[in-house]
């Protein structure tokens, strides 16, 4: 069974939001002034910053992210295909990171400790 809600991750969110930002009014309200900032438009706008979001979401594996910005690509007018190809960049990275990591830093670390 899926006990999955996509409201219910969003409002778990907002009212612990919320309850951070009343014991840590300074940190909690600057964080909503700095993402708000980041997510203005600017040289990209508001529709192509949700996909990157959703898509490092993905990558992070941040279930309450990727609910919030499911929401904000919906919001922002995206559609599936254009979801479908970001987030496949996600899983790109995703795996070529792990490439990378393994064939550069993780093998040179190997080697050296094997010395």
């Amino acid at each position: 069974m899926n006990d999955y809600s996509a409201d219910s991750v969003l409002k778990g969110y907002k009212e612990g939001m919320g309850q951070f930002t009343e014991h840590l009014p300074d940190i909690g309200s600057g964080f909503h002034s700095f993402t708000e900032s980041c997510f203005a438009d600017g040289a990209l706008d508001g529709k192509q910053k949700q996909l990157i979001a959703l898509a490092l979401s993905v990558y992070a594996d941040d279930k309450t992210c990727m609910t919030f910005h499911a929401k904000g690509c919906v919001d922002a007018g995206c559609t599936e295909q254009e979801v479908l190809e970001a987030c496949s960049i996600a899983a790109a990275l995703g795996s070529g990171a792990v490439m990378s990591r393994t064939v550069t830093c993780l093998s040179g670390m190997f080697q050296q400790f094997q010395k």
